[in-house]
């Protein structure tokens, strides 16, 4: 739930932003009941597919998206091998990384 909180606004149309997005997608791992139950007080669509369940549900879509930009950061060894022991220098070398594959995205 840690991680749901950190979640920052969600920009888009014009006006107020929301705090919070409408829906979470989540692998097999957090199907429990209770993180359903947290997650729709905050007022969040949990999208957890069941454990038992064949696959096929369509939640691959977003996953490879996560793991292609997770792929992308392991380029550079400072993320892959991580030895800042403060969060805060490993949350600004991310970004930093970022930075760098967004640009060379746009420059091809």
């Amino acid at each position: 739930m840690p991680l749901a909180e950190a979640i920052p606004p969600v920009h888009g149309k014009v006006g107020k932003s929301r705090r919070r997005p409408k829906t979470l997608y989540a692998d097999r791992a957090y199907d429990h009941d209770r993180y359903r139950r947290q997650l729709r007080e905050k007022r969040i669509e949990p999208i957890i597919p069941r454990r038992g369940t064949p696959h096929g549900s369509g939640l691959g879509v977003h996953h490879w998206v996560v793991e292609q930009t997770i792929a992308l950061l392991h380029w550079l060894r400072r993320l892959r091998i991580r030895r800042e022991i403060r969060d805060d220098i490993h949350g600004a070398l991310m970004t930093l990384a970022s930075d760098v594959i967004c640009r060379r995205r746009l420059n091809h």
